[in-house]
Order: structure tokens, then C-alpha cells, then sequence
């Protein structure tokens, strides 16, 4: 059985992910624009006028921003990750949320902020059965969850796609940091199948492109009763597929696959980079191309704990179409 609480390994090799530092005057011009989301449509974040709002102010984001932004999703580079420092976040912090499913509601300056950004990506998106279907979710340890493997845990989180089990997973996924981990402990760590490919075995890249897996949803999700129906790892271009694995909640269904799947998991460990996000900092997943995960930390649940706000955003609004909700932004 794999041990769930101690963190993965991980290594110091040459990490090419791209990185964007605003400016001063950069971070102010982001700041304006989620001011005055904050006052848009009542504030209210899930609300049809407040997102075509958002989607308008999104485009006077910084002119550089919006380049870099567009680059990466024409190609995410061999690490398939972003990030962006110094965004705007609140002068005067609330207390890191302890409960179970906390969600932001009403727009403040950090999760207008990361809307703005992710809407230069694609179609802000959200799942019913995640959170109630907020659009801006908080990642926070939960008192009670802490074995969880879920973003409300606090022992180490195996690497993964997100929502691997869901036909319509979310093509990028936002991580935002409001309040860095006061330990030091907690980091993102990444590693994309770009960089996972070489080393694997001919046989294990046959037996990961196969219908030979399914997947269970994530205890976010509350008990939806099932799994994926049967699905390969790797699907696409041979020279470089996308990946859709859950190494906490993907099912090979033979030993071969199992083989492939576990050779799989310990080349990601090995290249996987750590990533300390402090204030300020959103990390930008290409959910196609790079598993993520998270190391083991101890929170204090005493208000100062890590505190990110997660956004997803999906290319393709047609495609989501017939799982959303009334053609809006929430998915069944």
C-alpha cells in the first residue's frame, strides 16, 4: 500500500517553467481592475452579470500579462506551468477559513484578481458536486480532514490531474496564494508528462495508452456513486499525449497496466519540482500536460494557515455545453 503521509521525493533539475513578475505599476494596474470588480453586479462573483464583467476587465490586465498569458496557452513549454508573482491581495487579511467546502462568494481583491487572469485562458467553470459550484474555491487545511487526500487535507497529496475522473476536466487550474504556509512546509509540487515521457519503457507507454484504468471522483466531490468508465493515461499524439491519472484515485485493472501505472508514478516523483508560493504568487497548471500534487505540512488552524483560492478555466465553451447548467459556468 503507498504511504500517504510522508511527502514525495523530489529533486533539483533545470525547471523551464515561465515566470511573470509584475511591476509596480503592473500590480497597480491589476489592482484597479479588481477594485472595481469588487463593486461590479453587487460583488457577487457566481452572478452571470458579475463573470461578463470580469470577462470585459479582463482585457485591461497588463499588455505583458496578457502576452505571456497567451503564449502559454499556445504551448505550456516542457513543464506545462506559470507562474505569476506579485498579483494584488487584500491590505487587511481575514483569518485562514477552517470549515469544510469554504468558497468565496462575494469579489474581493485577490479572487477578482485570479478571475481576471484565468479568463485570458478561457471559460471560468465550476462543478455542482465541488463546493457547492463556486467559481473561486478556497484551499485551505480543514480541521478532521487532515489524512484526506483532497485539498482540505494536510498530509502529503499524491500527484494528479485534476478532476481525472470528469469528461470535462478543466484544461487550466489556478492556484493562488493569499497566505503563505507560516511552517515553510507546504509547497506545490509539479511534474509534466513532457519531461515523463523519455524515461518511460516502450511497454509501460503501450499499456498507459490503453483502456486499462478507471478513475474514482476526489472526496471533494462528495459520494457520487461510481467511477470513470474505462480510460488510457496517456491519449492523444504518441510523441506527446496528454495525461489523465489520479495516484491516489486511479484503478489499473491488470497487473500490466498496474505495472506501467506505478512506473509512471515513480518518474513523476523523481523529476517533480517543489514550488513555494508566498502572497501574490498564482501557479497556472496546463491540466493536460502536468500532474500536481502538494507536500506533507502541519497546520496550526489558529487563522494563519495556507490560504489559496483555486479557479479552473476550460478552452472550449461548446464542448462543456451539455454538461453546464442552463449553458452557464457551473457543470453537472
Amino acid at each position: 500500500m503507498t504511504d500517504t503521509t510522508s511527502s514525495p521525493p523530489l529533486v533539483e533539475s533545470a525547471l523551464v517553467e515561465s515566470t511573470v513578475s509584475l511591476t509596480g505599476a503592473q500590480h497597480d494596474q491589476v489592482r484597479a481592475v479588481a477594485d472595481e470588480l469588487a463593486r461590479t453586479a453587487g460583488g457577487l462573483i457566481d452572478g452571470p452579470g458579475w463573470l461578463t464583467a470580469a470577462r470585459a476587465a479582463s482585457q485591461r490586465l497588463p499588455r505583458e500579462l496578457r502576452q505571456e498569458l497567451r503564449e502559454f496557452r499556445h504551448d505550456a513549454g516542457p513543464d506545462g506551468l506559470l507562474l505569476i508573482r506579485n498579483l494584488p491581495v487584500e491590505d487587511d487579511l481575514p483569518s485562514t477559513p477552517v470549515r469544510p467546502g469554504s468558497v468565496r462568494r462575494t469579489a474581493t481583491v485577490a479572487s477578482s484578481a485570479v478571475t481576471a487572469v484565468m479568463l485570458q485562458l478561457g471559460e471560468v467553470i465550476a462543478f455542482r458536486s465541488e463546493k457547492s459550484g463556486a467559481l473561486v474555491q478556497d484551499v485551505v487545511p480543514v480541521p478532521g480532514h487532515e489524512k484526506q487526500q483532497s485539498n482540505a487535507g494536510s498530509v502529503a497529496l499524491h500527484m494528479h490531474t485534476e478532476n481525472a475522473f470528469h469528461p470535462n476536466r478543466p484544461h487550466y487550474v489556478g492556484l493562488m496564494c493569499v497566505r503563505a504556509d507560516p511552517t515553510g512546509d507546504a509547497r506545490l509540487c509539479t511534474s509534466s508528462v513532457r519531461r515523463a515521457l523519455p524515461p518511460l519503457t516502450s511497454e509501460a507507454r503501450r499499456g498507459l495508452s490503453e483502456d486499462r484504468f478507471m478513475t474514482e471522483p476526489p472526496p471533494s466531490f462528495g459520494d457520487l456513486g461510481g467511477v470513470t468508465p474505462v480510460h488510457p493515461v496517456l491519449r492523444g499524439d504518441p510523441a506527446d499525449p496528454d495525461v489523465t491519472v489520479d495516484f491516489a484515485a486511479t484503478h489499473p485493472l491488470d497487473d500490466g497496466a498496474r505495472r506501467a501505472m506505478e512506473e509512471l508514478r515513480e518518474i513523476f516523483e523523481r523529476i517533480a519540482h517543489p514550488h513555494d508560493l508566498g502572497a501574490g504568487d498564482l501557479a497556472v497548471v496546463d491540466n493536460r500536460l502536468t500532474v500536481h500534487g502538494r507536500t506533507s505540512f502541519t497546520p496550526r488552524f489558529d487563522g494563519t494557515d495556507r490560504w489559496l483560492h483555486r479557479v479552473y478555466a476550460a478552452l472550449d465553451r461548446r464542448r462543456i455545453r451539455p454538461d453546464s447548467e442552463g449553458g452557464g459556468a457551473v457543470l453537472r
